[in-house]
């Protein structure tokens, strides 16, 4: 398309460009305004809520000004106990354990599916098939099929 930006720009930082700005808001008390360059509601919402589950948070809620624009707004209100520059700490803390916690459980089943794992050979374990007796599914049940569609790593099987 002629008018559609260019995709590096959405998410590479330009010289002298930052990635968070921050805007105090001076009307609302403890009250600011983050601004997240070259992001999109993928952090936007993550970060609504790890800071909504922070004590002490009045109000939490981000916007994207326009589908154009890489950029994400959260404004964060506390109710005076911390600052809402604490609490976003906090919280992309908290995000940064959790993300790593679903890395973790993401690789060991990974690596049991590829092993054979929980649940025998395949995404589907041929070995549950056969609970339902000779003359069924189990006899026409391919593992070499299964993990040619990405079955073996948990991946989506076409039946």
């Amino acid at each position: 398309m002629a008018n559609a930006p260019d995709r590096f720009t959405l998410f590479l930082l330009q010289p002298g460009e930052q990635r968070i700005e921050v805007q105090e808001d001076m009307r609302i008390p403890n009250a600011a305004t983050f601004i997240f360059n070259k992001e999109d509601h993928t952090l936007g919402n993550m970060l609504r809520h790890a800071v909504l589950a922070q004590p002490g948070v009045l109000f939490c809620g981000y916007k994207v000004p326009h589908p154009l624009e890489p950029r994400v707004l959260v404004k964060i209100q506390t109710d005076g106990s911390l600052t809402p520059a604490e609490v976003l700490q906090q919280a992309c803390t908290k995000l940064i354990v959790q993300m790593g916690a679903l890395k973790q459980g993401w690789t060991k089943e990974v690596r049991l599916s590829a092993d054979g794992g929980q649940y025998g050979s395949g995404a589907y374990g041929s070995h549950l098939w056969n609970a339902y007796g000779a003359g069924t599914q189990a006899d026409t049940y391919s593992t070499d099929a299964d993990r040619a569609a990405g079955g073996a790593i948990g991946g989506y099987v076409d039946m």
